[in-house]
């Protein structure tokens, strides 16, 4: 009986504006036209649990959230999605592809909202153990650039409305995840046009699928 190979766990990261949505169509083709068996996902979300909590995570409101139950929230939300979709699928062989994941945590409470880095370590061993992602892409952009461009979208969510120093926070956090982990991160230069932006990472997938396939 040939035991299955487990599949990879792929995230992408970035702030606001970057283009996360747009590139994560262009992973998903590349990957299928490669033959792989993959699942898209998101985070907050993924399961009918987990998007019942994404959706109290980002409604406007008129209650102030606390930063504490926001980052338990996110973990919950987490914790149901490993368990139900994304580990079972990997154990299967498929190649799940994530909408953000931990590292927005680290990026958005632990640096946006100044819980730092060590709070969010103690619930990331807590909920994955030593699961991580394989590879990560994050997109950089500047908050400027970016911020320019959710507004050219319309109507914010309740993380979208923050103040550009919040979001200035979110970018060094990932920046200096990316600087901790190298091996893990691809680095995209998401200012550039959408052309350039999507043959790096075209490049960058036939790289990771090469070794993997």
């Amino acid at each position: 009986m040939n035991s299955v190979k487990p599949g990879l766990f792929i995230t992408v990261e970035g702030v606001e504006g970057a283009g996360k949505s747009t590139q994560l169509s262009l992973i998903l083709k590349k990957l299928e036209s490669a033959g792989i068996e993959i699942i898209s996902t998101r985070e907050p979300g993924g399961t009918p649990f987990a998007e019942s909590v994404r959706e109290l995570l980002l409604e406007n409101r008129d209650e102030k959230v606390d930063q504490i139950t926001e980052m338990l929230l996110m973990f919950a939300a987490r914790s149901q999605h490993l368990s139900q979709l994304i580990k079972p699928a990997i154990a299967e062989g498929k190649w799940v592809v994530c909408d953000r994941f931990t590292d927005a945590t680290y990026a958005y409470q632990g640096g946006g909202r100044n819980l730092g880095f060590e709070l969010v370590s103690q619930l990331e061993q807590l909920v994955q153990g030593d699961f991580r992602p394989d590879k990560t892409f994050y997109l950089d952009l500047s908050v400027e650039q970016g911020m320019q461009r959710v507004v050219a979208r319309g109507e914010k969510d309740r993380f979208e409305r923050e103040e550009l120093d919040f979001f200035e926070k979110v970018r060094s956090a990932y920046l200096r995840l990316v600087e901790s982990n190298p091996t893990r991160y691809v680095v995209i230069d998401a200012s550039q046009s959408l052309e350039s932006v999507q043959k790096d990472l075209s490049l960058a997938l036939d790289k990771l699928i090469s070794s993997h396939v």
